[in-house]
């Protein structure tokens, strides 16, 4: 229907109803009341749709199709809708992620542009980062089959082509006068999609990494330790801090680096796995 939002443009569903049902009141569109859609998707509350717009109620599992095709949503829309709620009312952050990846692979929401921050599109590879970086080294070279293979793990030549056109296109590596590449910076932006998703996709990936290194690369090429202590939160906060400056440290003596030769990866991890005692 011509009149109604593109749901394939939403990150949430209670915005998308909301949209919908303002949009046919402002045209005029016939059965759309509260209770005319309540009484389409089979509930007996009239007030239903009402409340699960405003936040008040959850859709389960039997009634997202029912909505769906109450707001008169195709195959394919009332799938990606199942998609939107998924993501809406997961209660865990793996299922939001999942719910997320779901979205994230529908090719109309691709179409319509969502994912056009290229802070997202940075970070939801693990390799950006990482081709980025290995262009300090003096033989860098700008082809996607000797990126591929320098990479551990080695990735597909198509996603190293991928990874230096995107990089290039915003001043991530650039070209120098003299012939050679280098490092770049660039004001990046997430778009409409939350930046939490992005950065915590990014760690997630890395942590995956991490976690590989532990059989993949030898004892002696790789440094991972842990510390398991109990301590106050106001000494939680200055370790914090410490980390902080500790990094920014690091961050210096990196940039000093005149013949940088092999991209690291240095993660840093700090959470909680007790509650608090009580005051």
């Amino acid at each position: 229907m011509r009149w109604q939002p593109d749901i394939f443009g939403y990150t949430d569903y209670r915005a998308y109803l909301r949209d919908v049902y303002d949009a046919a009141k402002a045209g005029g569109v016939r059965g759309y009341s509260f209770r005319g859609l309540a009484r389409r998707a089979g509930f007996s509350s009239p007030n239903f749709i009402k409340l699960v717009m405003d936040g008040a109620r959850n859709l389960g599992p039997g009634s997202v199709q029912r909505v769906a095709r109450a707001f008169g949503l195709d195959d394919e829309g009332a799938a990606y809708f199942e998609c939107l709620v998924a993501y809406g009312q997961a209660e865990t952050a793996d299922d939001r992620y999942a719910a997320w990846d779901a979205l994230a692979a529908t090719a109309r929401f691709r179409a319509a542009r969502r994912i056009s921050g290229p802070l997202f599109a940075y970070l939801a590879h693990w390799y950006m980062p990482v081709v980025r970086e290995l262009a300090a080294r003096a033989d860098f070279r700008d082809d996607a089959a000797w990126v591929a293979q320098q990479l551990l793990p080695a990735i597909d030549e198509a996603e190293a082509a991928d990874a230096l056109e995107f990089l290039k296109a915003h001043g991530l590596i650039v070209a120098q006068p003299g012939g050679g590449w280098a490092r770049g910076d660039a004001s990046l932006t997430t778009g409409h999609e939350p930046r939490d998703m992005a950065v915590t996709g990014f760690h997630r990936q890395m942590l995956a990494r991490a976690s590989e290194s532990l059989t993949r690369v030898p004892s002696e090429a790789r440094n991972i330790s842990a510390l398991t202590v109990c301590v106050s939160p106001e000494t939680a906060e200055r370790i914090r801090d410490e980390i902080h400056g500790f990094r920014a440290r690091l961050l210096e003596l990196c940039d000093r680096d005149e013949a940088p030769s092999q991209v690291h990866q240095i993660n840093f991890q700090m959470f909680p796995l007790s509650g608090e005692a009580p005051k």
